[in-house]
């Protein structure tokens, strides 16, 4: 799974990147070194309610899919993820795979490894050689009725990362990898004019492992597990004192 990432991209260079245009709400986000579950994260996704057509623009959403139908937004923090295998088969994804697609932009990720034989696990920081990842991710908006209808803040946004089984050269630290986007792959996975879902997964799945296959993985100090921690120094290199800790 991933269930910790690092998005320290300013949204000016975001919105740039992804040739989008950033919505009021992303510029309040700060650079994040731990992103956690239910945090506010920057995503990219395409508006079609908007001349001239397809509108590509940089949101905040709350990591944690909040299905439209949810009674509250309790449940969204068990949804970061969703297994690329069965999304298009789940109820909570099958619209959002199909109509609701999005960017989740990150430096690299966080992922631990069990120790052999100790029951501790050694986190591991998982980034390009150069770059920025763009994740697979699925979106939606959940009508909060406790908010009166004038206050934007009535409708949610929020959003799950596609995994994946990982590329052989990662398969020693996790069964699980977030779904990669290549740069030519974004464009197909973010038109909202293209609800055929199987072969997007297809695409999404080939493009994965042409990613995965090229990231980096460096261990890194047991300060990342709390989530109270987050600053650049959590992405650094670390050597375990026991030497058969990493396998």
């Amino acid at each position: 799974m991933c269930g910790r990432y690092v998005a320290d991209a300013s949204m000016d260079d975001l919105a740039a990147e992804f040739a989008a245009i950033a919505d009021g709400s992303v510029l309040e986000l700060m650079p994040s070194f731990n992103v956690a579950p239910t945090d506010r994260v920057p995503v990219v996704l395409e508006r079609t309610d908007e001349p001239p057509g397809r509108t590509r623009q940089l949101h905040a959403a709350r990591w944690g899919l909040i299905p439209s139908w949810a009674k509250d937004p309790s449940g969204g923090a068990k949804m970061i993820n969703a297994r690329i295998e069965t999304v298009a088969g789940k109820p909570a994804y099958r619209g959002p795979v199909a109509r609701r697609r999005c960017v989740v932009p990150a430096c690299g990720y966080y992922e631990w490894q069990r120790g052999s034989g100790s029951g501790r696990k050694q986190a591991f920081f998982i980034h390009p050689p150069r770059g920025r990842l763009a994740m697979a991710g699925v979106f939606d908006w959940w009508r909060d009725d406790s908010v009166p209808a004038e206050d934007p803040a009535r409708w949610v946004l929020s959003a799950s990362v596609l995994t994946t089984t990982p590329a052989p050269e990662l398969a020693h630290i996790h069964d699980r990898m977030p779904v990669f986007l290549t740069p030519d792959a974004v464009p197909d996975w973010l038109d909202r004019g293209n609800d055929d879902a199987a072969s997007l997964l297809d695409l999404a799945r080939s493009s994965a492992g042409r990613v995965g296959a090229e990231l980096i993985a460096r261990p890194v100090g047991p300060e990342v597990g709390n989530v109270r921690n987050n600053h650049p120094g959590l992405m650094a290199e670390y050597v375990p004192a026991q030497a058969g800790l990493l396998g």
